[in-house]
């Protein structure tokens, strides 16, 4: 038999009631009391009774979490950062993938499942900014990501155009004038996504530095081979042209990996011939040959402000407070790909 209420309210020192505020994530407790109540839950690793807590409160304590693919590493390592800020919230998580496709997008945001989620956490990819409206639905829902902005939803985003343009002074401050972007989005037109707005990011930079902008440096792939093979391509690519390029920026650490390794098979040094910068942050950056510098976006925070503002959701009453935007701190994590020691970023 696993632990229960009882021993959560024996290890911190309180009472049953108190412990069940916390799970429940009532308002008035204090904070150095809710504090001691999540150490003991995570010590015992203590899993509320969701059924029987449904059957009193009318909720699961269950969220859902939609994104398009847990094949990519950034919505895997979310997915994970997700899971653990709601854990210390004591609610659990109901990870759906859509596989990017407009209708999965669509019946995820529709249903939310309201028989078994309290609310939904919803990272679109095929639904633009015409898709607004249907954001809005009766069950608590916060919105992930680049797609939509002004919608009728709490909304938790990056610095995308800000961060790529430190991104490209990043590389401009080492020197590097030919720098080739990886990763702009074939289809996207102008309506906003994560290729569409660092690109501009990237632009700005160089407009900042008096560099003109050269076409034959701006390399597209689609939205879907934001992975290895289309980093990888677009290098091979640039060098069968001939084109001539001192440093890249790849749209995210995906790409970037598949940039190093056709970088090497092209026996082109990083970062002597060409420096490299990612975007994400991923695991996997800390640990390519050499190093990957990247953007963190701030995605732990992104998680845990998304997970926060869904609690907040869930426990309103009354009339809804006006949606709202957040956008976490970024930061530049220099790497060995740009000329600098392996950062010591261990969290």
């Amino acid at each position: 038999m696993g632990p229960t209420m009882h021993d959560v309210a024996r290890v911190a020192g309180v009472s049953i009631k108190t412990v069940s505020n916390v799970i429940n994530d009532y308002p008035h407790v204090r904070p150095g009391t809710r504090d001691r109540v999540i150490e003991a839950i995570e010590q015992l690793d203590y899993r509320p009774n969701l059924s029987a807590r449904g059957l009193r409160s009318g909720r699961t304590g269950v969220i859902g979490l939609a994104v398009p693919s847990l094949r990519e590493n950034y919505f895997a390592e979310l997915a994970d950062a997700v899971i653990r800020a709601a854990e210390k919230r004591g609610l659990g998580v109901m990870v759906e993938q859509t596989s990017g496709q407009r209708d999965a997008e669509l019946r995820a945001v529709a249903s939310s499942r309201p028989r078994f989620l309290d609310g939904l956490l919803f990272s679109p990819v095929s639904l633009g900014q015409e898709d607004a409206p249907a954001l809005s639905v009766d069950g608590p829902l916060v919105l992930l990501g680049e797609r939509i902005f002004g919608g009728p939803t709490d909304h938790v985003t990056m610095h995308n155009m800000s961060s790529a343009q430190a991104a490209v002074e990043h590389l401009l401050s080492i020197g590097r004038r030919r720098i080739a972007l990886v990763g702009a989005d074939l289809h996207g037109g102008e309506e906003p996504s994560s290729a569409n707005l660092r690109l501009k990011g990237y632009v700005r930079a160089l407009e900042q530095a008096g560099i003109e902008l050269d076409p034959t440096l701006v390399r597209t792939t689609e939205m879907s081979r934001w992975n290895r093979a289309g980093g990888a391509a677009a290098i091979h690519v640039m060098v069968r042209e001939g084109v001539a390029f001192d440093a890249v920026f790849a749209l995210s650490d995906t790409l970037g990996l598949g940039v190093l390794r056709a970088l090497r098979e092209e026996g082109i040094t990083v970062p002597d011939d060409v420096a490299v910068i990612g975007f994400d942050n991923i695991d996997e950056s800390r640990y390519s040959v050499p190093s990957m510098t990247t953007v963190d976006p701030g995605r732990d925070e992104i998680a845990a402000i998304a997970v926060d503002r869904l609690i907040e959701r869930i426990n309103e009453k009354g009339e809804r407070r006006p949606p709202e935007t957040f956008k976490p701190a970024f930061r530049i994590v220099a790497r060995e790909s740009t000329g600098f020691a392996s950062a010591d970023d261990d969290e």
